[in-house]
Parts: structure tokens; C-alpha cells; sequence
């Protein structure tokens, strides 16, 4: 039986929506009418599918109540029947009611941006990091998303230090976030005389691309700087200070991009990555307000966790999350991580089901 108390709390949480719905200073500021709105819309069916469950409990109470009370065996049985097709009516009202309480994580059909940064191992991290990136690329290719680069720092042979790139396409934040976290590689280095196997890792981090409505920012809080551009690109971008800087001054969170020609795109670019960051901050901070917050084996890929392992030698690719080992590392590395990423789901749906 699901718990109850739970429940009550939801609904409560659904009459404030209500509640704030009707409140004139909400009414007139359309971007807080338009949060509340699209809570009541998301909330709705999830009130529907309680009611009905708790109507077959009180149900169920009531007919066990008329056959402790029933004295004609004949009476008695035709209840005793209704009894069974309650209890059956109850489980698949509960069944849906467990489903809608997982529901769909509401940034799931969002854009990303992907971070990819060298770890331990030097120059065989960074190489290691574009083997990450051109294997979410190959995925993406797949799916019939996009991907833009959005900053890039190199490593001296052709790996990188860092990459920053967003994906663009339905469902990216579903499919993608649990590739946040340690990536761990072991496999000869390009860079070792002496044939032996070097662990080296990159962490990726997987950032829902919000809309403009679920980040506010005040402009006072921004420190915008305006750089010369280093790298790639022609003599232009040595000779203008095309690249931008920026720092949001309460959290001290910094985004840059130089990858463009013009200021103007390089800024956008960065706005981009600093709205994401924040976001991610936002909330990571709300979820751990909430004291039953889950925190199961899937888990939320903090970049701390070291996440999963491809051996080279053993043409192997392990999970450590869940357990599950693949022999097909050249196939993995070439973008067909889709069975990975269906039994994280699985795992991650069944560990929420163990909660509720």
C-alpha cells in the first residue's frame, strides 16, 4: 500500500498551486502565472489518479465493514465477490498511481550542454576526453540530433583539455543524463615506450538547457570582460577582443566562449553555458531541501563517482552503477551506448518504484 501521508502531501501541494493560481499579484506577473500554470497542468491527472485510489480504499473499507456485519450466506458471498473485484480495480489503480508518481522528470524532452574535461593521466586524459566527445557525437548522429561546439580548449596532441558543446534534439536530457560523472579509461597511452596499461579519466557533466523563464537573472549580478581570443582561427581572433567573459557574482560561477568570430555570438554562447550551470545549481539545491530526496545507485552522476570503465585490452565496458558489463568497447566508442543507457533507465525506475 502506498503511503498516505505522501499522498495527503501532494494534494496539499496541488490546493497551493490551485491557490496560487487565483492570486492577483500572480495573475499579473505572467512569468510566475505561467510556472504555476504549467505545475497545475503537470499535476493534474497525478490528482485524478490518487482520488481514484484512495476511492477503492474507502471502497474496500466499506464492503469489508458489510461483511463482518452480513449474517445471510448468500449476501455474504455476492460481497465477498465484490470484495475480489475491488482489490483487483485497487492494484491497477496503484500501479498507475506508482507510474504517475515517477513520472517523467520535467526536464527531460530539454536540450543539454555537455562538459568533457581531462582528469587524472595528463595528455592521455585529454586524448581519452575526445574519444568521450566524438562517441556522444557518433550518438547524437544516431538519435538525429545536433551538436554545436560551444567553447574548446586543446590539448597539445589534438585531445582536449576541455570541450563544451551543446545537443539539441527530442528527448536529449533523457537519454544523456545519466552520463554524468567519472569516466575512466585503461589502455596502453600513444605517449608509452614501454607498452604499459595507464589508467587516466575525464568527467562529463550533462546540464538541461533551461528555458528562459526558469532562470532569473539579474544584469547587476553579471561581470561581463571581453578577452583576445588564443587558438585556431586566423589572425582575426588574435587581433580583437572578440572572447567574453562571464561571472555571475553571487555564486561566482564563470562561463567564457571564443570560439566565434563576433563578441556578439561569443556572448550568447557564454549566456548559454552560465544559464545552465545555474540551473544545474538551482536544482541540485531544491532537491536536497527535500528530506526524502532519493539518492538510489543510479544516482544523479555526481562528477565525483566514478561512473564506468573501458578496457582496452579486454575490449570491455563496465557500469560500476549497476553492475553491467559489455564486451563491445569499439562498438560503445562508435556511439551504440543504447543498451547502456536502457538499463540505467530500467535501474533507475525500479529503484524509484522501491521508494514510493
Amino acid at each position: 500500500m502506498l503511503n498516505l501521508e505522501k499522498l495527503k502531501e501532494i494534494e496539499n501541494k496541488y490546493e497551493e498551486v490551485l491557490k496560487k493560481l487565483a492570486d492577483p499579484q500572480i495573475i499579473s506577473n505572467p512569468k510566475e502565472y505561467q510556472r504555476y500554470a504549467q505545475l497545475h497542468s503537470q499535476m493534474s491527472d497525478l490528482i485524478e489518479a490518487i482520488k481514484r485510489y484512495k476511492n477503492f480504499l474507502k471502497e474496500i473499507d466499506e464492503v469489508e465493514e458489510m461483511i463482518a456485519r452480513e449474517k445471510e450466506a448468500e449476501m455474504e458471498k455476492f460481497l465477498r465477490e465484490e470484495l475480489e473485484t475491488l482489490r483487483r480495480e485497487k492494484e491497477r489503480a496503484e500501479s498507475d498511481l506508482k507510474e504517475r508518481l515517477i513520472g517523467r522528470d520535467t526536464r527531460d524532452e530539454k536540450d543539454v550542454i555537455m562538459e568533457i574535461r581531462a582528469g587524472a593521466g595528463g595528455e592521455e586524459a585529454s586524448l581519452f576526453g575526445a574519444d568521450l566527445f566524438r562517441m556522444y557525437g557518433k550518438y547524437a548522429e544516431k538519435q538525429g540530433w545536433k551538436t554545436e561546439v560551444m567553447s574548446v580548449s586543446p590539448s597539445d596532441m589534438g585531445g582536449f583539455k576541455e570541450i563544451i558543446f551543446e545537443v539539441k534534439g527530442k528527448g536529449a536530457y533523457s537519454k544523456l543524463k545519466f552520463e554524468s560523472g567519472v569516466h575512466r579509461v585503461q589502455r596502453i597511452p600513444v605517449t608509452e615506450s614501454g607498452g604499459r596499461i595507464h589508467t587516466s579519466t575525464s568527467t562529463v557533466a550533462v546540464l538541461p538547457e533551461p528555458e528562459e523563464i526558469e532562470v532569473e537573472i539579474d544584469p547587476k549580478d553579471l561581470k561581463i570582460e571581453t578577452f583576445r581570443a588564443s587558438g585556431p582561427g586566423g589572425q582575426h581572433v588574435n587581433v580583437t577582443d572578440s572572447a567574453v567573459r562571464i561571472t555571475h557574482l553571487p555564486t561566482g560561477i564563470v562561463a567564457q566562449c571564443q570560439e566565434e568570430r563576433s563578441q556578439i555570438q561569443n556572448r550568447e554562447k557564454a549566456m548559454k553555458i552560465l544559464l545552465a550551470r545555474l540551473y544545474e545549481k538551482f536544482q541540485r539545491e531544491q532537491e536536497e531541501e527535500i528530506a526524502q530526496a532519493r539518492r538510489s545507485q543510479v544516482g544523479r552522476g555526481e562528477r565525483s563517482e566514478k561512473i564506468r570503465t573501458y578496457n582496452f585490452p579486454q575490449n570491455r565496458v563496465t557500469d560500476h552503477r549497476i553492475g553491467l558489463t559489455l564486451y563491445n568497447l569499439e562498438r560503445v566508442l562508435e556511439g551504440e551506448i543504447d543498451e547502456i543507457i536502457e538499463a540505467l533507465a530500467s535501474a533507475d525506475k525500479a529503484e524509484k518504484l522501491k521508494s514510493l
